[in-house]
Parts: structure tokens; C-alpha cells; sequence
């Protein structure tokens, strides 16, 4: 999904029109970055782009072992499908002007889900360049 709209460019209110951009591969390091933020939100029932311990974007990714050039971060929280969080991201100027951007080349997707947290389901979308 996150190819076909980057496929497709798109109108992201104030950061710009993005013209097709090309494709971005499965980045195994960035999926499991993006699973540990996700996991860390549902378990410790908050949201944000910093962990509760001052863990940044740079920081998980890192730790990771990617080495990178160039990052961005989506994160989303309670919707219930792969479809309504993309929409969701596609809606928001920032999000939707990361998912566009023609500078990254790789990413790692992941949910989450708690049912005693307040969200249910935590999703993020980490975007990297090597």
C-alpha cells in the first residue's frame, strides 16, 4: 500500500505536491525498530515519537544495527487495519510528506497491540536511506 501511494504522488496540504516517487524496499532493521516503538507504546500505554525513556527515532534504528543517511517516522494508534492507518497517514500533511518522500529508499512497518492500553493498536512506519 505504502508503494502504490508513493506510486501514485499526492497532494500533502502545506508541505507540497509530491510527484510519483519510486518504490521503497522491506528494510528488515527498520521493521524491527518499527516493532520495538510499537511494542513499547501498546505495553507502556503511550504515544509518541519518543520512547518514555528518551529513546529517539535515530536512537531505535541505530541500535538496530541500519546505519543511515536519512530517517522519518509515522506512528498511529488505534485503527484496525493496515488500509485505515495508511489513509490516516495519507490525510496528515507531515505524515503523508514522509510517506512521499523520494529520498528514502528503504522502510519497516509494524503494529502492536495491547487491549488494556488506551489505544489497542500501535502502528509505525520507519523510513530510512542507508
Amino acid at each position: 500500500m505504502i508503494n502504490e501511494r508513493r506510486a501514485a504522488g499526492a497532494v500533502c496540504g502545506s508541505r507540497g505536491t509530491f510527484a510519483p516517487a519510486p518504490a521503497v524496499a522491506w528494510q528488515v532493521q527498520l521493521t524491527a525498530a518499527a516493532y520495538g516503538h510499537s511494542r513499547d507504546m501498546a505495553d507502556n500505554n503511550y504515544f509518541g515519537h519518543d520512547s518514555l525513556d528518551g529513546r529517539t527515532l535515530a536512537d531505535r534504528v541505530t541500535v538496530q544495527g541500519y546505519r543511515w543517511s536519512s530517517l522519518g517516522e509515522n506512528i498511529a494508534a488505534g485503527y484496525g487495519s493496515v488500509r485505515q492507518t495508511v489513509d490516516a497517514w495519507m490525510a496528515s500533511e507531515g505524515h503523508c510528506a514522509n510517506m512521499m518522500d523520494p529520498r528514502f529508499t528503504e522502510f519497516g512497518v509494524a503494529c502492536a497491540r495491547n487491549d488494556s492500553s488506551l489505544y489497542r493498536l500501535y502502528w509505525t512506519l520507519d523510513l530510512g536511506r542507508p
